[in-house]
């Protein structure tokens, strides 16, 4: 029988992907083969970013970040994100979590 927690976790990752497709980004998918040395998040398709994905009842942003940034790091990419899901909430109503750094930059990338 298969890890309901793991399940929980795959689902949601699905559910993050169809969002993104919904919303436009029409070239993501799930990464598979977390856990791997080399993680390189829990969506591709967006380059320059690490997407990991969360479905847990307790928030760890601070755990999940250190996760992300590593993942960033193996991908070589500009930002990383944490996907979490909101309790009770839709999935478009998920929190994406990243540094202010990152978001500063962004930010500034934007205005030029």
């Amino acid at each position: 029988m298969t890890n309901p927690q793991k399940a929980k976790g795959s689902q949601y990752e699905r559910d993050v992907v169809q969002y993104l497709k919904e919303t436009g980004h029409r070239w993501v998918e799930r990464a598979y083969g977390a856990g791997r040395q080399d993680d390189r998040g829990d969506i591709t398709g967006l380059p320059g970013w690490v997407l990991e994905c969360k479905n847990q009842k307790a928030l760890d942003f601070a755990g999940w970040m250190g996760e992300a940034e590593r993942e960033r790091a193996n991908a070589d990419a500009e930002y990383a994100v944490v996907v979490a899901k909101r309790r009770l909430k839709p999935t478009s109503a998920s929190y994406v979590v990243m540094t202010l750094e990152q978001f500063s930059r962004i930010l500034r990338e934007l205005k030029a």
